[in-house]
């Protein structure tokens, strides 16, 4: 997942609200939005490669989501960091006992962001700090660097997040996540992939022939704990290949 933007609104009707992209390559085995069967109450996409995933909802409000951290120098992980959002999802812990633990095994995994949530709580949780933040309610963004870092892509799709709050739809969700605008060069932030790989990351909707965002997904939590998720699957240079559309789970 490489961009998330979401609005965190304790005691209000529609308490989270997410949109969200999975860019990655198009030859990543990858099965789209579905119930697990060996985990009963949790949806979420599958990677086949390594058997995590990149988003999900589980029982008890449980929802967690996560990006890389971009970085070419860092080392490779042991592990899959689709791992962290599979096993919090599947699990029962706390989520401080949850954070706590993955603080201690970090360095196993390459560079992320993480989210954990339940119906009262919402933390992230970088590779590169030690402790987690309990977020208090507004409205924030994930990339491939720091909670809300401001890249161009993040600013953008979070300010229209910020316009969808009023009565907020999937469609409205999704289509914020579908601007393939890239940035300007002057704008472009510089994490050691060159200058064509910035601006071909730059967009919020990632196309090309070979890797690009994989996956647009839209979430939003009422307050009666009813969740909506829809997610759309996309194919090379951007085609769509499928929508799932969760109404309540």
């Amino acid at each position: 997942m490489c961009l998330i933007v979401f609005a965190w609104r304790p005691g209000h009707a529609q308490p989270l609200i997410v949109a969200a992209n999975r860019d990655e390559f198009y030859a990543r085995p990858t099965l789209p939005l579905a119930a697990w069967e060996h985990a009963p109450g949790v949806f979420a996409g599958r990677d086949l490669e390594a058997g995590g995933t990149w988003l999900g909802i589980g029982p008890d409000g449980r929802f967690a989501a996560l990006t890389n951290i971009r970085d070419p120098d860092q080392p490779l992980g042991r592990r899959s960091r689709g791992d962290l959002v599979a096993q919090f999802l599947t699990g029962g812990q706390p989520i401080d006992e949850y954070l706590l633990e993955v603080g201690g095994r970090s360095s196993e995994y390459g560079g992320f962001n993480l989210l954990v949530g339940d119906a009262r709580h919402l933390c992230y949780l970088s590779a590169r700090q030690s402790q987690p933040r309990y977020l208090d309610a507004g409205v924030y963004g994930l990339s491939n660097a720091g909670l809300d870092t401001p890249w161009p892509k993040l600013l953008k799709a979070r300010e229209a997040l910020q316009h969808t709050l009023t009565y907020p739809q999937p469609e409205a969700l999704l289509a914020l996540l579908s601007d393939p605008d890239k940035a300007p060069q002057a704008e472009l932030p510089s994490t050691g992939v060159g200058v064509a790989m910035e601006s071909l990351l730059s967009s919020v909707f990632i196309a090309s022939p070979n890797y690009g965002t994989r996956a647009s997904t839209a979430l939003i939590v009422e307050a009666d704990g009813r969740r909506r998720l829809v997610e759309r699957s996309f194919g090379p240079y951007g085609g769509q290949l499928g929508e799932v559309d969760l109404p309540s789970v």
